[in-house]
C-alpha cells in the first residue's frame, strides 16, 4: 500500500522537469534552504503552497504526496489473512483497533470496508462476549451502510446490501432483512450461459468453460446452503428432514463438496442435533463423527476448485471478500468448544463414542 512521502514525488519531478533546487524555489516563491529540507523530509511544505506544487508538475495533490487512498486487491486480503492470523496470537483488543484504523485512512477504499466489515463479524462471534459480539457487529452494519451509499459499483453495493442483511438477522431484525431483501426472489436466468456462449462465438473456449464452472460453482454452494437453512424449518416432519439429509448428502459426494471448502462443518451439527431432537443416538453420533472428521482436517472457509472446478481459480482470486487461504486455529477452536460446552449434547455425555468424538476435538485446538 502506499503512504504520504510527499519528499520522493518533489525529487523525482524536480529531476523529470529538468530543474535545480534554485529554480524550484524562485517559481514557487520560497528559498532554497526549504526546497532542500522538503526533498529530506525535515519539513514539509506549507498547506497553501499544494496547490501550486501540484499544478507547475501538473499532477493531483494526492499524487503530489504521494498518497493513494485505495489500498490494492493483494494488499486488502494480505491485511486481511494477517488480522486472522493474529487472532492466534495477539491480544483481541489490539487487533481490533489495528482494524479500525485501516477502516479510518483508506475511509473511501470500498472493497477494503466490506473485508474489514466481514473481519469484525467474525471475530465478533470468535471472541464470544455478549456486548462485545453486538457492538462489533452493529460497527459492521454501519461500515455496509456507508457502503453502500455512496459506492457506485454495482457489484459492492449488493455486497454490501447482504452483508447489512446478514448483520440484522444476526441483530434479530427480522422485519429489516425482509424490507432490505425484499419479500420475494426474481426469477434471473443464469447469465452465464449467455456470456459463455458469447465467449464460444469469439473461440475463447476456456474462458467460456471458465463462466460455466464458476456459475455451476456458486449456485452448488448456494443450493447446499438453501437446503440446510431449509433443515430448520421441518420440525416434525420426520420424512420431510430425512429426506433433506438424503438429498443433501448426495450433492456432497456428487460435487465433491468437502473439497471445494467447508459449510459442511454447520451441516452435519444441524443434522446431528436434528437425530438428537428424534432421539435417535447412532446417526446423531454418525454426523458428529463427520464433523469432527471436517474440524480435524482444517478445512475452514478456503474457496478452492478441484479437479471438476480446474478453472475457478481466477473469479476466486476476485472475490470482494477475501477467505483465508490457511487453517485457522481461532475459528477452529470456535467450533470445537461449541460441540464440548454446549449443553445440548449433556445426554450423549456417558456415550464412549461421544466421548472419542469430544477427545478428537480436544485434540484439534492444540
Amino acid at each position: 500500500m502506499k503512504e504520504i512521502n510527499i519528499a520522493r514525488m518533489i525529487i523525482s519531478k524536480r529531476k523529470e522537469k529538468g530543474i535545480t533546487q534554485e529554480e524550484l524555489a524562485n517559481l514557487i516563491g520560497v528559498s532554497i534552504a526549504a526546497v532542500s529540507k522538503w526533498e529530506t523530509a525535515q519539513s514539509y511544505p506549507d498547506i497553501s503552497l499544494l496547490p501550486q506544487l501540484a499544478a507547475y508538475f501538473n499532477i493531483s495533490i494526492d499524487d503530489l504526496m504521494g498518497y493513494d487512498p485505495q489500498m490494492e486487491k493483494k494488499d486488502i486480503t494480505k491485511l486481511y489473512l494477517k488480522l486472522y492470523e493474529d487472532l492466534n496470537n495477539k491480544p483481541f483488543d489490539e487487533i481490533i483497533a489495528e482494524c479500525r484504523e485501516a477502516i479510518k485512512k483508506y475511509y473511501s477504499c470500498f472493497p477494503l470496508l466490506l473485508n474489514m466489515g466481514d473481519f469484525l463479524i467474525n471475530a465478533a462471534a470468535i471472541h464470544g462476549d455478549d456486548e462485545i459480539f453486538h457492538t462489533l457487529v452493529e460497527e459492521a452494519k454501519a461500515i455496509f451502510v456507508r457502503v453502500k451509499a455512496e459506492s457506485d459499483d454495482v457489484e459492492l453495493v449488493n455486497m454490501a446490501l447482504y452483508q447489512e442483511a446478514i448483520c440484522a438477522t444476526i441483530l434479530d431484525k427480522p422485519a429489516e432483512v425482509i424490507n432490505l431483501l425484499g419479500r420475494t426472489t426474481v426469477d434471473i436466468k443464469p447469465r452465464e450461459t449467455l456470456i459463455a456462449s458469447a465467449y464460444q462465438q469469439l473461440e475463447r473456449k476456456e474462458e467460456a468453460e471458465a463462466i460455466l464452472q464458476t456459475g455451476i460453482y456458486q449456485h452448488i454452494l448456494s443450493a447446499f446452503e438453501l437446503l440446510v437453512t431449509y433443515m430448520a424449518y421441518c420440525d416434525g416432519d420426520d420424512e420431510r428432514f430425512d429426506e433433506i439429509v438424503k438429498r443433501t448428502l448426495s450433492l456432497v459426494e456428487a460435487f465433491n463438496i468437502n473439497e471445494l471448502r467447508s459449510p459442511q462443518i454447520g451441516f452435519y451439527a444441524v443434522v446431528a442435533q436434528g437425530y438428537l431432537e428424534k432421539q435417535d443416538t447412532q446417526k446423531a453420533l454418525d454426523m458428529l463423527d463427520r464433523y469432527a472428521e471436517t474440524v480435524t482436517k482444517n478445512m475452514f472457509g478456503s474457496l478452492r476448485g478441484d479437479n471438476f472446478f480446474n478453472l475457478v481459480d481466477g473469479w476466486l482470486s476476485e472475490s470482494i471478500i477475501a477467505t483465508p487461504a490457511t487453517p485457522n486455529k481461532a475459528v477452529n477452536e470456535m467450533l470445537a468448544i461449541k460441540v464440548l460446552s454446549d449443553s445440548f449434547w449433556d445426554v450423549l455425555r456417558d456415550e464412549s463414542r461421544f466421548r472419542e468424538i469430544v477427545k478428537r476435538l480436544e485434540g484439534s485446538v492444540r
